[in-house]
Protein backbone atom coordinates (compact mmCIF):
# COMPACT_ATOMS: atom_id res chain seq x y z
CA UNK A 1 0.00 0.00 0.00
CA UNK A 2 0.93 3.04 -0.55
CA UNK A 3 1.17 6.53 1.70
CA UNK A 4 0.23 10.01 1.64
CA UNK A 5 0.55 12.67 4.08
CA UNK A 6 -2.58 13.92 5.31
CA UNK A 7 -2.86 17.50 6.81
CA UNK A 8 -2.62 17.68 10.76
CA UNK A 9 -6.25 17.41 12.23
CA UNK A 10 -7.00 20.00 14.80
CA UNK A 11 -9.59 18.64 17.26
CA UNK A 12 -12.86 20.98 18.20
CA UNK A 13 -12.48 22.67 21.45
CA UNK A 14 -16.35 21.46 22.17
CA UNK A 15 -15.06 18.76 23.66
CA UNK A 16 -17.04 16.33 25.52
CA UNK A 17 -17.28 13.02 27.37
CA UNK A 18 -13.96 11.10 27.21
CA UNK A 19 -12.19 13.53 25.42
CA UNK A 20 -11.99 16.01 28.21
CA UNK A 21 -10.59 13.25 30.52
CA UNK A 22 -6.49 13.75 30.73
CA UNK A 23 -4.35 11.31 32.18
CA UNK A 24 -1.97 14.10 33.43
CA UNK A 25 -3.69 17.06 33.48
CA UNK A 26 -0.01 18.76 32.36
CA UNK A 27 -1.52 21.27 30.11
CA UNK A 28 -1.15 19.02 27.15
CA UNK A 29 -3.13 18.36 24.75
CA UNK A 30 -5.29 15.01 25.42
CA UNK A 31 -3.28 13.14 22.89
CA UNK A 32 0.37 14.17 23.87
CA UNK A 33 -0.48 12.95 27.24
CA UNK A 34 -1.98 9.83 25.99
CA UNK A 35 1.52 9.42 24.32
CA UNK A 36 3.12 10.16 27.60
CA UNK A 37 1.08 8.04 29.68
CA UNK A 38 1.11 4.71 27.29
CA UNK A 39 4.86 5.13 27.01
CA UNK A 40 5.28 5.22 30.59
CA UNK A 41 3.06 1.97 31.26
CA UNK A 42 4.53 -0.10 28.61
CA UNK A 43 6.65 -2.50 30.19
CA UNK A 44 4.06 -3.38 32.33
CA UNK A 45 1.31 -3.03 30.23
CA UNK A 46 0.68 -6.59 29.10
CA UNK A 47 0.94 -8.02 32.77
CA UNK A 48 -2.05 -4.87 34.00
CA UNK A 49 -4.09 -6.02 31.14
CA UNK A 50 -4.26 -9.91 32.35
CA UNK A 51 -4.56 -9.00 35.92
CA UNK A 52 -6.90 -5.82 35.26
CA UNK A 53 -9.28 -8.47 33.21
CA UNK A 54 -8.73 -11.65 35.34
CA UNK A 55 -7.21 -12.89 32.21
CA UNK A 56 -10.57 -11.95 29.95
CA UNK A 57 -9.22 -9.71 27.09
CA UNK A 58 -8.17 -12.74 25.46
CA UNK A 59 -11.62 -14.51 25.04
CA UNK A 60 -13.07 -10.67 24.43
CA UNK A 61 -10.60 -9.97 21.58
CA UNK A 62 -11.41 -13.80 19.77
CA UNK A 63 -14.78 -12.90 20.21
CA UNK A 64 -14.67 -9.72 18.52
CA UNK A 65 -12.52 -11.30 16.26
CA UNK A 66 -14.95 -14.12 15.37
CA UNK A 67 -17.65 -11.81 14.81
CA UNK A 68 -15.47 -9.31 12.22
CA UNK A 69 -14.50 -11.88 10.08
CA UNK A 70 -17.90 -13.67 10.13
CA UNK A 71 -19.35 -10.38 8.91
CA UNK A 72 -16.17 -9.76 5.83
CA UNK A 73 -18.26 -10.65 2.30
CA UNK A 74 -14.79 -10.49 0.51
CA UNK A 75 -11.17 -11.88 2.14
CA UNK A 76 -9.54 -9.03 4.13
CA UNK A 77 -6.21 -8.78 1.90
CA UNK A 78 -5.04 -4.95 3.97
CA UNK A 79 -6.02 -4.75 7.56
CA UNK A 80 -4.91 -1.83 9.87
CA UNK A 81 -5.35 -1.92 13.88
CA UNK A 82 -5.63 1.36 15.23
CA UNK A 83 -4.24 1.79 19.25
CA UNK A 84 -2.29 -1.40 18.23
CA UNK A 85 -0.68 -1.00 21.66
CA UNK A 86 1.80 -4.15 22.50
CA UNK A 87 0.17 -5.95 19.41
CA UNK A 88 -1.51 -8.59 20.47
CA UNK A 89 -4.58 -7.73 18.44
CA UNK A 90 -2.51 -8.20 14.81
CA UNK A 91 -0.15 -11.36 15.79
CA UNK A 92 -4.03 -13.19 16.04
CA UNK A 93 -5.32 -11.67 12.90
CA UNK A 94 -1.70 -12.69 11.64
CA UNK A 95 -3.19 -16.63 12.79
CA UNK A 96 -6.20 -16.16 11.40
CA UNK A 97 -5.34 -14.68 8.31
CA UNK A 98 -2.51 -15.99 6.63
CA UNK A 99 -2.53 -14.51 3.54
CA UNK A 100 -3.09 -10.72 4.59
CA UNK A 101 -1.02 -7.46 5.30
CA UNK A 102 -1.39 -6.07 8.60
CA UNK A 103 -0.54 -2.97 9.62
CA UNK A 104 -0.29 -1.76 13.59
CA UNK A 105 -0.43 1.84 14.50
CA UNK A 106 -0.14 3.68 17.85
CA UNK A 107 0.92 7.03 18.95
CA UNK A 108 3.23 5.71 21.23
CA UNK A 109 6.54 4.56 20.24
CA UNK A 110 7.12 2.99 23.58
CA UNK A 111 4.40 0.04 22.93
CA UNK A 112 5.40 -0.20 19.41
CA UNK A 113 8.62 -1.01 20.65
CA UNK A 114 7.30 -3.97 22.76
CA UNK A 115 5.61 -4.79 19.90
CA UNK A 116 8.24 -5.33 17.61
CA UNK A 117 10.07 -7.04 20.01
CA UNK A 118 7.19 -9.49 20.41
CA UNK A 119 7.31 -9.73 17.10
CA UNK A 120 10.81 -11.30 16.44
CA UNK A 121 9.39 -14.76 17.96
CA UNK A 122 7.13 -14.99 15.08
CA UNK A 123 7.86 -16.96 11.83
CA UNK A 124 9.64 -14.87 9.06
CA UNK A 125 6.78 -15.32 6.73
CA UNK A 126 4.46 -13.47 9.55
CA UNK A 127 7.31 -10.74 10.44
CA UNK A 128 7.17 -9.94 6.86
CA UNK A 129 3.83 -8.89 6.40
CA UNK A 130 3.57 -7.36 9.59
CA UNK A 131 4.12 -3.79 10.21
CA UNK A 132 3.96 -1.30 13.27
CA UNK A 133 4.12 2.36 12.44
CA UNK A 134 4.02 5.93 14.99
CA UNK A 135 0.68 7.36 13.62
CA UNK A 136 -2.47 9.28 14.92
CA UNK A 137 -5.62 8.31 14.45
CA UNK A 138 -6.81 11.51 13.59
CA UNK A 139 -4.90 12.07 10.64
CA UNK A 140 -3.89 8.81 9.22
CA UNK A 141 -1.11 8.35 6.73
CA UNK A 142 -3.18 5.86 4.38
CA UNK A 143 -4.79 6.62 1.03
CA UNK A 144 -8.70 6.47 0.86
CA UNK A 145 -9.93 3.39 0.51
CA UNK A 146 -6.74 1.29 1.46
CA UNK A 147 -7.90 -1.43 3.84
CA UNK A 148 -10.79 -4.43 3.94
CA UNK A 149 -11.11 -4.37 7.70
CA UNK A 150 -10.02 -2.16 10.70
CA UNK A 151 -9.78 -2.63 14.30
CA UNK A 152 -9.55 -0.99 17.69
CA UNK A 153 -9.18 -2.76 20.61
CA UNK A 154 -9.74 -0.22 24.00
CA UNK A 155 -8.44 2.79 22.28
CA UNK A 156 -11.23 4.83 21.27
CA UNK A 157 -11.82 6.05 24.58
CA UNK A 158 -8.65 7.59 24.36
CA UNK A 159 -9.16 9.78 20.80
CA UNK A 160 -8.87 13.14 21.16
CA UNK A 161 -11.89 13.49 18.86
CA UNK A 162 -14.23 10.64 18.35
CA UNK A 163 -16.09 11.81 16.03
CA UNK A 164 -12.59 12.88 13.71
CA UNK A 165 -11.32 9.35 14.75
CA UNK A 166 -14.08 7.23 13.22
CA UNK A 167 -14.21 9.51 10.25
CA UNK A 168 -10.66 8.92 9.63
CA UNK A 169 -11.09 5.28 9.63
CA UNK A 170 -13.89 5.46 7.24
CA UNK A 171 -11.84 7.28 4.92
CA UNK A 172 -9.31 5.03 4.56
CA UNK A 173 -11.83 1.77 4.98
CA UNK A 174 -13.02 0.33 1.16
CA UNK A 175 -16.48 0.13 0.18
CA UNK A 176 -18.11 -2.45 1.56
CA UNK A 177 -15.04 -3.37 4.45
CA UNK A 178 -15.62 -3.92 8.55
CA UNK A 179 -14.66 -1.70 11.28
CA UNK A 180 -14.74 -3.60 14.48
CA UNK A 181 -14.27 -1.64 17.96
CA UNK A 182 -13.97 -3.02 20.98
CA UNK A 183 -13.99 -1.06 23.89
CA UNK A 184 -14.09 -0.98 28.25
CA UNK A 185 -18.00 -0.03 29.35
CA UNK A 186 -19.64 0.70 32.54
CA UNK A 187 -22.17 -2.24 33.85
CA UNK A 188 -25.75 -1.29 33.09
CA UNK A 189 -27.43 -2.84 36.32
CA UNK A 190 -26.74 -1.60 39.76
CA UNK A 191 -25.05 -4.33 41.68
CA UNK A 192 -22.36 -4.92 38.69
CA UNK A 193 -21.55 -1.81 38.67
CA UNK A 194 -21.12 -1.09 42.16
CA UNK A 195 -18.93 -4.00 42.06
CA UNK A 196 -17.36 -2.65 39.04
CA UNK A 197 -16.42 1.12 40.88
CA UNK A 198 -14.74 -0.86 43.88
CA UNK A 199 -12.48 -2.44 41.74
CA UNK A 200 -11.39 0.18 38.82
CA UNK A 201 -11.76 3.08 41.30
CA UNK A 202 -9.82 1.31 44.03
CA UNK A 203 -7.74 -1.72 43.30
CA UNK A 204 -6.51 -0.94 39.99
CA UNK A 205 -5.21 2.27 40.52
CA UNK A 206 -3.35 0.83 43.48
CA UNK A 207 -2.14 -2.20 41.40
CA UNK A 208 -1.28 -0.10 38.60
CA UNK A 209 1.17 2.07 40.77
CA UNK A 210 2.59 -1.11 42.21
CA UNK A 211 3.52 -2.74 38.62
CA UNK A 212 3.98 0.15 36.18
CA UNK A 213 5.32 3.24 38.60
CA UNK A 214 2.19 5.04 37.30
CA UNK A 215 -0.95 5.68 39.21
CA UNK A 216 -2.15 8.47 37.61
CA UNK A 217 -3.03 6.03 34.11
CA UNK A 218 -4.68 3.61 36.06
CA UNK A 219 -6.77 6.63 37.93
CA UNK A 220 -7.35 7.79 33.97
CA UNK A 221 -8.33 4.62 33.05
CA UNK A 222 -11.71 4.48 35.14
CA UNK A 223 -12.91 7.73 34.75
CA UNK A 224 -12.00 7.91 30.98
CA UNK A 225 -13.95 4.56 30.67
CA UNK A 226 -17.23 6.29 32.92
CA UNK A 227 -16.80 9.14 30.32
CA UNK A 228 -16.20 7.04 26.86
CA UNK A 229 -19.78 6.88 24.94
CA UNK A 230 -21.24 3.61 25.36
CA UNK A 231 -23.78 0.51 23.44
CA UNK A 232 -26.18 3.10 21.67
CA UNK A 233 -24.34 6.26 22.11
CA UNK A 234 -21.70 4.55 20.48
CA UNK A 235 -22.92 3.26 17.52
CA UNK A 236 -25.07 6.66 16.97
CA UNK A 237 -21.42 8.47 17.15
CA UNK A 238 -20.84 5.57 14.60
CA UNK A 239 -23.31 6.60 12.41
CA UNK A 240 -23.09 10.10 12.02
CA UNK A 241 -19.26 9.50 10.86
CA UNK A 242 -20.52 7.63 8.21
CA UNK A 243 -20.74 4.06 8.76
CA UNK A 244 -23.69 1.78 7.45
CA UNK A 245 -25.41 -0.28 10.37
CA UNK A 246 -23.67 -0.41 13.45
CA UNK A 247 -24.47 -2.62 15.84
CA UNK A 248 -23.29 -3.28 19.62
CA UNK A 249 -22.80 -6.40 21.68
CA UNK A 250 -22.39 -6.22 25.35
CA UNK A 251 -20.07 -9.45 26.70
CA UNK A 252 -21.05 -10.89 30.66
CA UNK A 253 -21.06 -9.12 33.19
CA UNK A 254 -21.21 -5.68 30.52
CA UNK A 255 -17.58 -4.50 31.08
CA UNK A 256 -16.81 -4.68 27.69
CA UNK A 257 -18.88 -4.17 24.35
CA UNK A 258 -18.17 -5.09 20.52
CA UNK A 259 -19.12 -2.67 17.81
CA UNK A 260 -19.32 -3.51 14.42
CA UNK A 261 -20.14 -1.55 11.28
CA UNK A 262 -19.36 -1.19 7.39
CA UNK A 263 -18.49 1.58 4.87
CA UNK A 264 -21.75 1.69 2.17
CA UNK A 265 -20.52 0.02 -1.22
Amino acid sequence: MSENNQELHHPSQNKQGAEKIMPYNAGQAKGEQVETMFDSIAPAYDLMNSLMSLGMHTRWRNKALKMALERLSRPAKDVLDVATGTGDLIFALADRLPASELTGIDLSEGMLEKAREKMQSLPAMDRRRIRFMQADCLALPFPDDAFDLITVAYGVRNFEDTLQGYREMLRVLRPGGVICVVELACPDSALPLAGYKLYTRGLIPVAGKLISGDSRAYSYLHKSIEAAPQRERMAAIMKEAGFSRPKWKALFPGVVCIYLAYKKK
